[in-house]
């Protein structure tokens, strides 16, 4: 099967993810994923439309020829050393570059949830340990080595609301959503423990002082999903009652 020029697949062939990538960028020493397609290796959380495009995002450093090949967006882009990684056998951009190039074609709160997903960890206290896949001083490096790129104002927006751990993109939704409606932004990463001191309950979200836990409940809850959406999101509403028969007030205390 040819998939493009020069690029043959064997058709029951089971590549999958940077796998079946991998052709594109050994046709020669100069093309890397980028973009989308470099979200898609990373696994970055995308928006339903920007998610949805399976075309490969080939970038060639400026000076080199412009990719052009059947089911290829092509880009010529400036690189500095550290922002091309292999990842897989593949040559692509890495992460904190990779969610720099998403802020031309994501809203500010999709890059936050994409940015979240990057820098999320949790340690070993949690029932999954995780490792962030950068830091949020890698994006905020990124952001200060390109200040002229397309989407940087988005990124400088969305950098200041990106947070350590948050697991999914529902989870970022829900606390910008609070966050946007004037209610204390609630903190992540918080873990509650029994009387042993051994660590019990994770909660995506709690407000300690108020003694609030929130959890959101995934695509496996019929209907959760709608909680939030719209301009008034259920969950906005939920939580400030929460809040207010604990005794919280609007101006803070």
């Amino acid at each position: 099967m040819t998939v493009s020029r020069g690029i043959r697949m064997p058709v029951h062939c089971g590549a999958a993810g940077a796998a079946a990538l991998r052709a594109y960028t050994e046709l020669d020493d100069t093309s890397i994923l980028t973009s989308l397609s470099a979200a898609h290796v990373w696994g970055v959380p995308l928006p339903p439309g920007p998610g949805g495009d399976w075309r490969i995002h080939l970038a060639r450093r400026r000076g080199f020829s412009f990719p052009r090949r059947s089911n290829v967006v092509g880009h010529l882009l400036s690189f500095l050393p550290d922002e091309v990684r292999e990842y897989d056998g593949v040559r692509v951009t890495s992460p904190a570059r990779t969610w720099l190039d998403l802020a031309s074609v994501l809203a500010v709160q999709d890059l936050v949830a994409a940015g979240d997903y990057l820098v999320c960890s949790h340690g070993p206290g949690f029932p999954r340990p995780r490792e962030a896949l950068c830091g949020l001083d890698a994006l905020r490096d990124v952001i200060s080595r390109h200040g002229g790129m397309r989407g940087i104002k988005t990124a400088r927006e969305a950098i200041e609301l990106v947070r350590v751990g948050a697991d999914s993109a529902p989870e970022t939704h829900m606390r910008l959503a609070l966050i946007d409606a004037g209610l204390p932004e609630p903190v992540l990463n918080h873990v509650l423990f029994d009387q042993g001191g051994i660590p019990s309950l994770w909660p995506d979200a709690a407000y300690p002082q108020w003694g609030i836990a929130l959890q959101y409940d995934g695509g496996h809850h019929a209907g959760e999903e709608q909680h939030l959406e719209g301009d008034r999101p259920a969950v906005v509403r939920k939580v400030r009652e929460a809040l207010q028969s604990r005794g919280w007030t609007r101006d803070g205390r």
